[in-house]
């Protein structure tokens, strides 16, 4: 069964793009999961991914945008034999596509060309659609806590991806792992966002629905556990009242009691089970407010208190 996340970017992949665009998520998915290697003076550029959709989406953009038709080569992953990685190779115009793209043989980044895709809206909104394309993850919502996150090798790049998210107001956040760089965000509202912003609709519908069944839930959860802690609290309460009753007609008799505590005491015997506002309402020349019956009960529990310890 496919993964939420796997759904989100399913969905991506078939999302219809000007050439601007199609260049911007190249770029992300390049830098992120391209590698450049040189036989001689031949210089070839794989971009590698283990979803066959992400695979088509840089095979098409390649042509789209630089008019290049690649290789596309499959392999078995060996460790779990049940993945496939798709390599997507290209070897013709290598350098001006990666010239274009603002990376050099070395692979290093140059800030000038994410300046660009930095002045555009649709080309920024693309970009991210490509980086969560190339390193993206999103907890699925109805199994976990809510969490979508951008992975990155390079520390750098994976501050520019939290600089472009937060130039929408994100407040993504960055942490550090042993073998690369996260950003990532914990709030629904702003996942919420990012899914429309990348164009991902109708994974929104479906994260949306989950969200609103869950707090829902959890609002109707909380409520449930506070009537019971008021209940517990209700039922403990009455029971130490009548303990404390107990003692005292046990011990001196209620008789000795003032007239008010005498009947507040008689009513909680004869009803162990009433609130206070029930309670009120059977005292004699009442009825009696709550806290008019709270303060007899409490001024009993001090005259229990104080024949115990005298």
């Amino acid at each position: 069964m496919a993964s939420f996340a796997s759904d989100v970017k399913k969905e991506l992949t078939s999302l219809q793009v000007s050439i601007k665009e199609a260049r911007a998520e190249l770029m992300a998915l390049v830098r992120m999961n391209g590698v450049i290697s040189m036989s001689g003076h031949t210089v070839t550029l794989d971009v590698t991914t283990e979803n066959a959709a992400i695979a088509r989406r840089i095979y098409s953009a390649l042509k789209m945008v630089y008019l290049i038709a690649p290789e596309v080569l499959v392999r078995r992953k060996m460790k779990l034999k049940k993945n496939n990685v798709y390599v997507v190779r290209i070897k013709e115009h290598v350098d001006e596509l990666l010239r274009d793209m603002g990376i050099d043989f070395m692979g290093t980044f140059h800030d000038e060309t994410l300046q660009d895709i930095e002045q555009d809206d649709a080309a920024r909104r693309a970009y991210l659609r490509g980086a969560f394309m190339a390193g993206g993850s999103v907890n699925n919502p109805e199994t976990s806590s809510y969490h979508l996150e951008i992975y990155s090798v390079h520390e750098g790049h994976n501050e520019a991806i939290q600089r472009l998210m937060n130039d929408y107001q994100f407040h993504a956040r960055i942490a550090e792992r042993r073998k690369g760089y996260l950003v990532y965000l914990k709030e629904a509202d702003k996942i919420s966002d990012f899914l429309a912003l990348i164009g991902a609709s109708q994974a929104i519908l479906r994260f949306e629905n989950v969200r609103v069944t869950r707090d829902m839930r959890n609002s109707v959860n909380r409520r449930v556990n506070c009537e019971n802690a008021n209940l517990t609290k209700t039922v403990n309460a009455a029971m130490q009242q009548i303990q404390n009753i107990e003692f005292i007609q046990a011990t001196i008799g209620l008789e000795k009691l003032p007239l008010k505590l005498q009947e507040i005491a008689i009513a909680r015997l004869n009803n162990p089970d009433l609130s206070l506002k029930q309670l009120g309402e059977l005292v004699p020349n009442g009825p009696v407010s709550k806290s008019g019956v709270n303060h007899r009960l409490r001024k009993i529990n001090q005259y229990a208190e104080n024949l115990r310890n005298p």
